[in-house]
């Protein structure tokens, strides 16, 4: 059976995350759904990482068999047809070996999440990022960040339901930018824990508002206790940015 490479994006907004559920409205279920319109199976599409409610996405990656081969750009409009109106895009499709797998070929994930920084209410990002009124210091919460930065018991900053066997994480980037009213935190690494990088997102809020310092997110890693984190920052700015593979 032929093997698909999927690159997909979508708004999370309204969906109940990546992964199927019983009651239904997953990422996921579109996705299948739109594959059973075009081929009349039941496909099953694997995504490279398990986004939670709310949770947007530029570069999710996916992989799925097909029972006959099919040109990659026939695929990609049929299936996007299919999913109307959901607002999920296969932007990319590729043949790829029957080896690769969406999840374990992996080899860095690419998170991104924005922060509005302005007294006036969002319009066109309601929804699509964090509106913080407090003026914050991204200077301070990027040198705070490198604190967290390499290879650390991350329990922390780890969601009480998170199922990963090791709260041990390698984080190869954690910056903070600023570009004029919006804050961009970049987070790579190899895996991450359940609700990670928003729990980092919404400690690193307090440094930028000058109620925590540098030695205050050090402190809290070194907890390695849940209720040393911060206030966990909502799912509207999150966005899994891109997957790569080597």
């Amino acid at each position: 059976m032929p093997r698909y490479k999927l690159t997909i994006e979508y708004d999370g907004t309204n969906f109940v995350g990546w992964q199927s559920q019983a009651e239904g409205g997953s990422v996921q279920d579109a996705l299948e759904a739109g594959f059973k319109g075009f081929c009349g199976e039941d496909i099953r599409v694997n995504g490279a990482g398990r986004t939670d409610a709310g949770v947007h996405a530029l570069g999710q990656v996916a992989h799925v068999d097909l029972p006959t081969s099919v040109r990659t750009d026939t695929l990609r409009d049929a299936v996007n047809a299919h999913m109307r109106p959901h607002p999920v895009s296969i932007v990319e499709v590729e043949e790829v070996g029957d080896d690769f797998e969406a999840r374990f070929s992996a080899t860095r994930r690419h998170y991104l999440y924005r922060i509005v920084n302005r007294r006036a209410p969002l319009t066109l990002d309601r929804g699509q990022a964090w509106l913080v009124h407090k003026p914050l210091d991204a200077d301070a919460m990027h040198a705070a960040a490198q604190v967290l930065v390499g290879k650390h018991d991350f329990t922390t900053f780890r969601s009480m339901q998170c199922q990963a066997k090791s709260p041990v994480k390698t984080l190869d980037e954690l910056s903070v930018s600023r570009y004029g009213e919006e804050i961009e935190i970049i987070a790579r690494a190899r895996s991450f824990l359940h609700n990670q990088v928003r729990s980092l997102v919404g400690s690193l809020k307090l440094v930028g508002e000058g109620k925590w310092t540098a030695r205050d997110l050090d402190r809290a890693l070194k907890a390695r206790d849940r209720a040393a984190c911060g206030p966990v920052a909502p799912p509207d700015g999150l966005y899994l940015l891109k997957v790569d593979y080597d």
